[in-house]
């Protein structure tokens, strides 16, 4: 491990990256109670939420050694209005793709547990609450640049790399590293840091995207030693 002045260097596949910490920015995707926490949407609609709470801890490791360094938090959280006007046209595949739009047709009376902003299903759980001053992200859909102001943030802090941990690997993750990837960002994705929303192929699957493709691939024990090393910036 080596880092001159505001440089720190992080073990990943396909190689070792360089990174400028004072350029860097922890990426905290979709750490909402209706994915991640007991009684919220994914657990209702049957899906097995065991990775999703596995990740919390090192989530939280990296959230906090970030702080200490000055680094960059940002959160993304996946949302919708309150009167569902921001969900897509009647003809949106969005309508016919969405699994809680059914759910919430079906069972009404469970609204608060999905992710519609101002209830409790969309807020970020608890164990990784912003904190005053750290900027969050709305979005409307998977890719979180997409009808956001993300890019604008980004650059306006001067932001080039990007570390990405949250859930779901395979869908929200993915969808927005690929695209931070082609807008010229260095994405380094976490991998005991993201879980995935179905089998474990699909977390293979986006590392190896990821690492082959598309960025880097490190892991929280590995990118912790980096930053707790690195000078602050």
């Amino acid at each position: 491990m080596s880092q001159a002045n505001n440089q720190m260097t992080v073990q990943a596949k396909p190689e070792p990256l360089e990174i400028d910490l004072s350029r860097m920015a922890v990426i905290v995707v979709d750490m909402q109670n209706a994915f991640v926490s007991r009684g919220g949407y994914w657990e209702l609609a049957g899906w097995d939420i065991s990775a999703a709470r596995k990740i919390i801890r090192p989530c939280r490791e990296i959230v906090g050694a970030a702080r200490q360094k000055g680094i960059k938090v940002i959160y993304l959280q996946m949302g919708c209005r309150p009167d569902l006007a921001d969900i897509g046209s009647p003809d949106s595949p969005n309508r016919r793709k969405s699994k809680g739009l059914a759910l919430l047709h079906q069972r009404p009376e469970i609204r608060d547990k999905l992710y519609i902003y101002g209830s409790w299903g969309a807020d970020i759980i608890q164990e990784l609450a912003p904190e005053p001053g750290e900027i969050v992200i709305q979005k409307p859909k998977y890719d979180g640049f997409i009808g956001t102001n993300l890019d604008i943030v980004l650059r306006t802090c001067s932001l080039k790399y990007l570390v990405f941990v949250g859930t779901a690997t395979n869908i929200c993750v993915e969808s927005t590293l690929r695209h931070a990837f082609f807008l010229e960002y260095f994405p380094i994705l976490v991998a005991d840091a993201v879980s995935q929303l179905g089998p474990g192929k699909t977390q293979e699957a986006t590392i190896f995207n990821v690492q082959s493709f598309l960025g880097w691939v490190t892991t929280s024990e590995k990118l912790l030693n980096a930053i707790r090393l690195a000078e602050k910036p």
